[in-house]
Order: C-alpha cells, then sequence, then structure tokens
C-alpha cells in the first residue's frame, strides 16, 4: 500500500471520526450538562433536595460508568437499531458513544459544581434569587472553567471510544486502523492513524485548555 493509498482512505474514516465525536459531544454535553445538575440540585442540602430521585441518578451515573465501552456498545444494540434505524455505521456508533459518554460527564459537572463556593450560593439566596437564578448565573457560571476542562477531557475519551467502536463495525479512523493496518498488516496505514488520532487529541486538549484559562480570568 502506497502513501496515496493511505490519505486516499484516510481521509473519510477522518470526516466519518469527526462527525461521530461531534454528534456524540453535542448530545453529551446536553444531556451530562442536565443530569450533573439534576444530581447536585437533588443531594442532601441541596435546591431541590430529593434521597430517591438523587439515589435514582447516582445509580444511573455510576451504572454507566462501571460497563466497558466495548461491551456496552455491545449489549445496547437493539436500542441503537431502535434508536439509529441501524446496528452498524456511524451512526449507529453515535447512541452508545452518548450512552457511555453522559454518565461520565455528569460526574464531571457534579464535581465542577460542587467546587463552586457555598458563601456564593448564600450569598445569591440571601439576595432573593430564585433557583433558576442560582443555577444559570452562579453555579453554571462560577463553574464554567472547570466544566470546560471536564468537557475537554470528555471529547477525548469520546475519540478513544470511536477508535474502539471501529472494531465491531462503528467506522472511523479505528475501523480503518484495524481494516488496513492490523488485518492487512500495513504498518503505513497503522502509522498514519495513530498519528492523526494524536494530532487531533492535541488540537482539542490545546483549544480546550486555552478556552478554560480564558473563562478563569474573565
Amino acid at each position: 500500500m502506497t502513501w496515496s493509498e493511505v490519505f486516499e482512505l484516510l481521509g473519510p474514516a477522518t470526516t466519518d471520526t469527526l462527525y461521530m465525536v461531534g454528534v456524540a459531544a453535542l448530545f453529551t454535553a446536553l444531556g451530562g450538562l442536565l443530569l450533573g445538575v439534576v444530581f447536585v440540585l437533588t443531594e442532601p442540602g441541596g435546591l431541590l433536595p430529593s434521597r430517591a430521585v438523587n439515589a435514582v441518578l447516582g445509580l444511573i451515573v455510576n451504572l454507566g460508568r462501571s460497563i466497558p465501552f466495548l461491551i456496552l456498545m455491545v449489549s445496547i444494540t437493539p436500542f441503537t437499531r431502535l434508536v439509529a434505524g441501524v446496528s452498524i455505521g456511524t451512526d449507529a456508533a453515535i447512541v452508545p458513544l452518548v450512552v457511555g459518554a453522559i454518565p461520565f460527564f455528569a460526574r464531571i459537572v457534579e464535581t465542577a459544581l460542587h467546587e463552586v463556593p457555598a458563601d456564593v450560593v448564600a450569598a445569591a439566596t440571601a439576595m432573593g434569587a430564585g433557583r433558576g437564578t442560582i443555577v444559570g448565573k452562579v453555579l453554571l457560571r462560577e463553574a464554567l472553567p472547570a466544566l470546560v476542562s471536564g468537557f475537554t477531557i470528555t471529547v477525548i475519551a469520546l475519540t478513544g471510544y470511536t477508535a474502539m467502536a471501529g472494531t465491531v463495525g462503528g467506522g472511523g479512523i479505528g475501523a480503518f486502523a484495524i481494516d488496513y493496518g492490523y488485518n492487512r498488516f500495513e504498518g503505513k496505514a497503522m502509522l498514519a492513524a495513530v498519528v492523526v488520532l494524536l494530532i487531533f487529541v492535541q488540537l482539542i486538549q490545546m483549544v480546550g485548555d486555552l478556552l478554560a484559562r480564558r473563562l478563569s480570568h474573565r
């Protein structure tokens, strides 16, 4: 396999990976943020304390984080087919990516919100701020740099998940590396896949770090 052939095949694979990571990251941000905020609000002493709701959410988060991604991907195949209409390919891979990443990011959100000083929340409460205002303008605003850093970690984890998804028909760079680099013993293909993933992760980390630093000094 020549380098030109490698690049010809690597282009579409890279596009597939970007698509999977982008769409999955969007849904993960929405779902994980919502789950994490509700988890913190329903804690004992929270703004909306509910032991039952908090226990259920904690169980969901812990279960989601404890199942290895490959096992999760295979085990929810019927659900994937129900949501995406197919069980293989990039669209199908997005479903387990989101299911696996939401609990991961939710725990990061929980940790970030816990880092907000309690006296800041108490001051907002004393000034008569409502729950929605406290969540949107106090908790999330104060925790924004940590949330950005945590989301950066989550997107990098999603990139790794997409590579694993390629081993079972998910497409992307992972499938390219397995099909050509591993199964056909094409060293150039494997090297190219590794280099592209390294560059992609480094770019994500650089952008995330830069944004987090700017937000922390706003």
